[in-house]
């Protein structure tokens, strides 16, 4: 599904260079779970973002499916976002004005096709994710696990290939980062979606069949993972 060819992604920073990825080679197959760790300044979020086409690298190339994201114009890759991704994050990014329901419909009022009937959509992602009581409140409304809930139902909306989540469970205590976690595994296990997830957590980082781990913007190990080239 993805191929990542010595990618690099620089800054400059107000101290020099800042080299958030160097020379990264790998790829992900297609159904596969992968959990990327590392330490804070790593470069797993910039891993994450280029894999979703919002960071274009300074050299190297990034292939969706043989196709190379770096080459699409900027309507092209929004549509790649819109059509082939979904993004759960851990600030959960809700739109504080719409409703549950509202912001599950979002990326589907952006399609450019304008394909699909988007309330049934929404209502069917909103009652499996147990929201139906919800789906009327707007996110300050709402606890952290529903918000997070919410977000992913957004992030199913235009039934993408892969979901590419960057600490999702960061801001969820115990027992709600767990239903999380079992959320994303089902999604991989039982409809085949490749998950890519940044996670600081051991535990979160132990339901990935593959693992990557960054130090210093370099992948120091990789497991499951085929390295390309």
């Amino acid at each position: 599904m993805f191929t990542l060819q010595k990618v690099t992604k620089s800054y400059a920073g107000r101290r020099g260079m800042v080299h958030a990825l160097r020379d990264v080679s790998l790829t992900i197959e297609k159904g596969s779970f992968v959990t990327v760790t590392g330490p804070s300044g790593s470069g797993k979020s910039t891993l994450l973002l280029t894999l979703g086409g919002l960071i274009r690298p300074t050299s190297g190339r990034v292939l969706f499916h043989n196709i190379e994201l770096g080459s699409l114009d900027e309507r092209h890759l929004a549509a790649y976002r819109n059509s082939s991704v979904g993004f759960v994050l851990q600030s959960f990014n809700l739109i504080p004005y719409l409703t549950a329901l509202e912001n599950v419909m979002v990326p589907m009022a952006l399609r450019a096709d304008g394909a699909g009937d988007h309330g049934t959509r929404a209502l069917e992602l909103i009652e499996r994710l147990g929201l139906t009581d919800r789906m009327d409140h707007l996110p300050r409304e709402l606890s952290a696990g529903q918000q997070q809930r919410v977000a992913m139902a957004r992030a199913l909306s235009n039934d993408p290939e892969v979901i590419l989540a960057d600490e999702p469970t960061g801001n969820l205590d115990p027992r709600l980062a767990a239903e999380i976690l079992k959320i994303l595994r089902d999604l991989n296990e039982q409809e085949g979606r490749t998950v890519v997830m940044v996670t600081h957590s051991p535990e979160a980082a132990r339901i990935g069949k593959h693992r990557v781990h960054l130090e210093n913007g370099f992948c120091e190990s990789l497991e499951g993972v085929l390295i390309d080239g």
